[in-house]
């Protein structure tokens, strides 16, 4: 059994049992979560495709942690003039 669902732009193949790591949900860590956009669905050789979503189908999944992405730093000069600038952001 798994099903194919989307979130944050992204499609992820999820089975029972699996870990994934996406993008931030408005979800306190320990809680649980629904995704309803599911995109196919195969429960033991019986596979269901929506037009965009296979209707009355979600996926319920528990959010073990949230956690940040690693910081990414850009540093920008130009040679022989007094230019530098540093960028950061995640």
């Amino acid at each position: 059994m798994y099903a194919v669902m989307e979130t944050g732009g992204k499609q992820y193949r999820v089975a029972p049992g699996d870990r994934l790591e996406i993008e931030r949900l408005a979800v306190e860590a320990g809680q649980p979560f629904t995704f309803d956009r599911v995109l196919l669905l195969n429960m033991d050789g019986r596979v269901t495709v929506g037009s965009t979503t296979v209707p009355e189908a979600s996926v319920v999944v528990d959010v073990v942690e949230q956690k940040r992405g690693s910081k990414v730093v850009t540093f920008k000069i130009k040679r022989l003039k007094v230019y530098h600038k540093t960028i950061g952001h995640r």
